[in-house]
């Protein structure tokens, strides 16, 4: 299959939302991703958004390699493409592989040339999507009962300063106030040193970040909240780390975008196995 590389510069503003539109009974999986450790029933949510990479061809080698690949039963794969290529993915990939368009924009309707409105979504037939940035957006999107995966994460000089859970904790407030019903979002820790940068968080990290988003949640939304959303890593997930990743209680699944255009995708799909 094609080695693509995202060729992008770090990331600097990681309060963006994920939203994907789960098929073929993925709705069901995404919510069964909530409480504080998972039990060994519960589906594992991998997710691979291409972001902006591949063309037909590279795309359709990527697809043809998803579709050979044998994925646990428990596991659940969703792949975000750029819009373009959305019926291109539907047609090609097996029907147990959901798809995810990649944006929408903050408002209903307006003139602004190229911009997909949650509307415009909804009227697809989408119930999740995947795009960057903005509390905005969370916002609109949950206005249209879209449901969202919420990335929150910490540059490195703010996890060397010790103020990761400050700085996730307020992004987290940024998304919360926006939040009606929690049963649309789920949250994904997604630090913006580990993301594109070839750097990892250890499981440990990881697993610290995930219980103390879930602690917030108990003691700022609700108990049931806490319980009932699910909390995946978005970071920097490799051949190498992803079971123990995956083998953290409260890591429900992985968001993955660089390494899900490479070979070793493959590892971290079956990383529960």
């Amino acid at each position: 299959m094609p080695d693509a590389s995202l060729g992008h510069g770090g990331e600097t503003n990681k309060a963006f939302l994920i939203l994907i539109k789960p098929v073929l009974g993925a709705d069901t999986d995404l919510q069964r991703l909530s409480s504080s450790a998972m039990a060994p029933s519960r589906k594992f949510f991998v997710g691979r958004n291409w972001k902006m990479n591949g063309r037909k061809k590279c795309l359709g080698e990527l697809i043809g390699t998803q579709n050979a690949v044998t994925v646990s039963a428990d596991t659940k794969v969703i792949c975000a493409l750029a819009t373009a290529y959305n019926e291109l993915a539907r047609q090609k990939l097996a029907p147990k592989i959901a798809v995810a368009p990649q944006n929408c924009y903050k408002v209903t309707n307006g003139a602004f040339t190229g911009e997909i409105s949650p509307g415009m979504v909804k009227d697809l037939g989408v119930t999740r999507r995947v795009f960057g940035e903005s509390d905005e957006k969370v916002a609109h999107a949950l206005a249209e009962r879209l449901g969202v995966i919420a990335c929150i994460g910490e540059k490195l000089d703010e996890r060397e300063a010790g103020i990761t859970e400050k700085v996730v904790f307020e992004k987290t407030k940024v998304i919360a106030d926006n939040v009606k019903d929690w049963s649309k979002v789920i949250l994904a820790y997604d630090p913006v040193w580990a993301t594109g940068t070839g750097k990892t968080a250890t499981p440990q990290q990881a697993q610290e970040v995930h219980k103390k988003l879930r602690g917030w949640l108990k003691s700022n939304i609700s108990d049931a909240v806490a319980q009932s959303t699910g909390i995946i890593y978005g970071g920097c997930v490799t051949k190498a780390t992803c079971k123990e990743l995956a083998s953290q209680p409260d890591v429900a699944a992985f968001l993955m975008s660089g390494v899900s255009l490479k070979p070793e995708f493959v590892d971290i799909i079956n990383a529960k196995q």
